[in-house]
């Protein structure tokens, strides 16, 4: 199915070449974006200064390779790859490229820029080892409203510059609170990125959620309910997909916990009850000289930089509750960080959306193009576009998610809930669309699957709908005809499938004639015969744009 988008896409894209041929710059632009659809989907994090945008990065890297401190590289963009070793890049504005050593200070990544300045710099790319960035490049960009205009310039121009697509497929918001210059940037991310690919393709993220409790144990309580809060305002819901929560710098020293930083962290959850929680009312009270403990006041300084007030707390609590070694810490730590959450999200909105959310910025980046340089054949190349957006479901699914965000489906509450939720608002498995557990049985899923086909196939008939309601119900019933195929029939409907066509007349739909009997009511075919239906009625029910173009994606 991805494949074949990839495929259509990259037949656009040779369309276009041809009727551009002799103009090198719209050439190289098309080369750019051929490229793109087959490398990894490009997410930046994004946010204002201090959001804890290096931090996070980190985190998911499992590695300190992004610089966290105000140094020269943080003013600059950076992406980190997927390399078969670590290497650094330097690319400047004037089209030189040059490297760096590969240098680590303390387990971080040193990175140098000297003697170029950041003005100077167009990006840094970093290349590392990391399974983690084998399907997804990061790309680390400066805080917006720095104190700096050219920094905070130099993040707008790479998300939302003027005249073509972001660079990036998709983009992770981080900030303390939402505040109206945050809103403003994913305003401005939205209008960019939503207006030309069709698509909502932000995820906000609270990255300190431990501040917001002023490091208490239950600060990311705290933090969830504000997330819900946002996430039911009307003003971002149309910006972001989701608003997560995440302790942010404890997650990042969980992924890098040192034996040394467990062993000062069980010493200090093994003092008494009433020294420990003294020590931890407040951060002038855990570095003083005088504390109980026989842990060096330079060693608690380094717990308090690499893992603030809230982790330490954290740590205690979860050594005493039966962590005693440093991995089961770090992945403790790590789960409460509420990072899982965020790489779920980001999994099931980005991962598993790549190759949509590449064809989106390939096609917007190609409508850029047409309306800044249109070639003879601009109508034939648009009408092109508009067809693959049209048969492609994977693509409507996308533009409907940001109607739903944005105009509305035209739907009564309750089913523009459902719809959202089954074209893969809140996740894209099966059980996500369904809003079943991960873990639900088999035959709950396909259960829930054929009562939501039915039930949308019911609702697409009504005469009472409008255009707009229409064309979502016939989105969703796709998007259900899938999730019945997925799904996959239950033991119990094959075997009264196989009851059922085993007592047909030979020569029957069930089997052929001269057939043994039962021959043709074998598990497979019963298999069959339950997903052709769906897929029959869609070749049957289809626009006609897509019965002309034979673009169907299965």
């Amino acid at each position: 199915m991805s494949a074949r988008l990839l495929d259509q896409a990259d037949d656009l894209l040779d369309l276009a070449a041809e009727h551009y041929a002799g103009d090198a710059a719209a050439l190289a632009r098309i080369g750019e974006q051929r490229s793109r659809l087959h490398e990894p989907l490009r997410v930046a994090i994004a946010g204002m200064v201090k959001a804890g945008k290096s931090t996070l990065l980190n985190a998911v890297i499992g590695e300190e390779i992004a610089p966290t401190d105000a140094g020269e590289c943080t003013k600059v963009i950076v992406w980190y790859r997927h390399g078969t070793a670590p290497s650094i890049t330097v690319h400047l504005r004037d089209g030189g490229v040059r490297s760096l050593p590969v240098r680590r200070v303390d387990g971080r990544l040193l990175i140098d820029l000297e003697p170029s300045t950041p003005d100077e710099v167009d990006r840094v790319v970093v290349e590392w080892p990391s399974g983690r960035l084998e399907d997804v490049t990061l790309i680390d960009t400066p805080g917006i409203a720095s104190l700096s205009s050219d920094i905070s310039a130099r993040s707008a121009a790479f998300l939302t510059p003027e005249s073509t697509p972001s660079e990036a497929d998709a983009i992770v918001y981080l900030t303390r609170h939402m505040h109206s210059a945050d809103v403003g940037f994913l305003s401005a991310f939205h209008d960019t990125a939503v207006a030309r690919s069709r698509t909502v393709n932000a995820i906000a993220v609270l990255s300190r959620a431990d501040e917001i409790g002023a490091g208490r144990i239950d600060a990311l309580l705290s933090a969830r309910s504000i997330a819900e809060r946002y996430r039911s305002d009307g003003s971002l819901r149309s910006l972001a997909l989701d608003v997560v929560p995440i302790a942010g710098l404890l997650a990042q020293s969980a992924r890098t916990l040192r034996e040394h930083e467990f062993d000062a962290l069980r010493r200090l959850a093994r003092l008494g009850r009433s020294d420990r929680e003294r020590m931890l009312v407040s951060v002038d009270r855990f570095v003083r000289d005088d504390a109980p403990i026989d842990v060096t006041a330079d060693e608690r300084r380094n717990l308090l930089q690499r893992f603030g007030m809230f982790g330490i707390r954290m740590a205690a609590v979860s050594i005493r509750a039966g962590h005693h070694d440093a991995t089961a810490l770090a992945d403790e730590l790590y789960r409460r960080s509420g990072m899982d959450d965020l790489v779920h999200l980001v999994g099931g909105q980005f991962r598993s959306r790549a190759d949509a959310l590449k064809a989106s910025s390939a096609l917007a980046a190609l409508r850029a193009l047409i309306g800044e340089r249109p070639p003879t054949a601009a109508s034939l190349i648009e009408r092109s576009i508009e067809r693959l957006e049209s048969n492609a479901h994977e693509l409507r699914e996308l533009a409907l998610l940001s109607a739903a965000r944005t105009t509305g489906l035209g739907l009564g509450p309750a089913e523009s809930a459902e719809a959202e939720r089954l074209i893969g608002a809140a996740g894209t498995s099966v059980e996500d669309r369904l809003g079943l557990p991960p873990d639900a049985p088999r035959e709950d899923v396909h259960r829930a699957a054929v009562a939501a086909l039915q039930r949308w196939r019911a609702l697409s008939g009504s005469p009472l709908l409008d255009g707009a309601a229409a064309e979502a119900c016939d989105v969703v019933t796709r998007s259900c005809e899938a999730l019945v195929i997925a799904a996959g029939p239950t033991s119990v409907e094959r075997r009264r499938l196989h009851l059922a066509r085993s007592a047909e007349p030979v020569g029957g739909a069930g089997e052929q004639a001269g057939d043994p009997p039962g021959e043709g009511a074998s598990e497979a075919a019963d298999q069959q015969h339950l997903h052709e239906e769906p897929e029959l009625r869609h070749r049957e029910e289809g626009t006609a744009d897509e019965r002309h173009a034979g673009v169907h994606q299965e």
